[in-house]
């Protein structure tokens, strides 16, 4: 379960750094645009000013909801990634934060694939391989001198190479036009308090079955091994890795 307040007012740059990957999708007035994981709804909104028709799908209902006080306006529906479907076909599918999330990931190409036109075009960003490997192993550290055994199996996340996505893509009848793999340090919002905040939102998964001491000690943990690499001048970086990739349906 996500927290919608946590996520609006600590992490706007998920969708602010989503910002630019518009330019990718380059919607046009009158196309039909599915903003797969929509979250809040702030990227849907921007995609819905071009003129085109735009509707948003996010598993979490507290996201959905959210979505639909923001934006009344606009369609915002609550349906998984894997196995979703569509009353109509689109002409593109928007995915921005969010397929790292996804750990069938051939079940969702399968999905985007079945909601989209032939010719219709796949825009996405999302964590790529070597995605938050400094955070990710402070945190299991941390955990294994815990006595938590194997904490990494308790990884929430999926972060492909470009080869490996590119693939999974062909494989469905994609055709990938274009896919980069970048690093983008990221500054956390909140001062101090930005790792601990970024850990609470995103890697909860790692901290839910522990007590409320065990999670200060864990997060205080993590903050101690990650000073001295992410954490310059007053603010929290996320060392993330992102990969863009753009596909169009055969």
């Amino acid at each position: 379960s996500w927290n919608t307040t946590l996520y609006q007012e600590k992490h706007a740059f998920v969708w602010q750094y989503g910002s630019s990957l518009l330019e990718l999708l380059a919607a046009k007035p009158g196309e039909w645009i599915l903003d797969l994981g929509c979250g809040t709804g702030q990227l849907t909104e921007k995609i819905a000013q071009t003129g085109a028709n735009v509707q948003g799908i996010d598993s979490s209902p507290a996201m959905i909801a959210t979505a639909l006080q923001n934006y009344p306006h606009l369609d915002f529906r609550v349906a998984d990634a894997t196995k979703f479907q569509v009353d109509q076909l689109f002409d593109a599918v928007f995915s921005n934060a969010v397929l790292h999330w996804i750990k069938q990931p051939d079940a969702a190409i399968y999905c985007m694939r079945e909601a989209l036109k032939v010719g219709g075009r796949l825009v996405a960003e999302f964590g790529g391989k070597g995605n938050v490997q400094a955070i990710f192993a402070a945190v299991c550290s941390a955990l294994s001198e815990m006595g938590h055994p194997s904490p990494e199996s308790l990884s929430p996340w999926y972060y492909p190479s470009i080869g490996d996505y590119a693939t999974r893509l062909e494989k469905q009848g994609f055709e990938v036009t274009y896919a980069v793999l970048f690093d983008r340090p990221t500054p956390l919002e909140g001062g101090d308090a930005g790792m601990a905040n970024w850990l609470e939102m995103f890697a909860n998964r790692f901290l839910s079955g522990l007590s409320d001491i065990e999670r200060i000690q864990v997060i205080q943990s993590v903050e101690k091994r990650l000073q001295p690499i992410l954490y310059r001048d007053g603010t929290w970086f996320a060392d993330y890795r992102r990969i863009r990739v753009i596909a169009v349906k055969l």
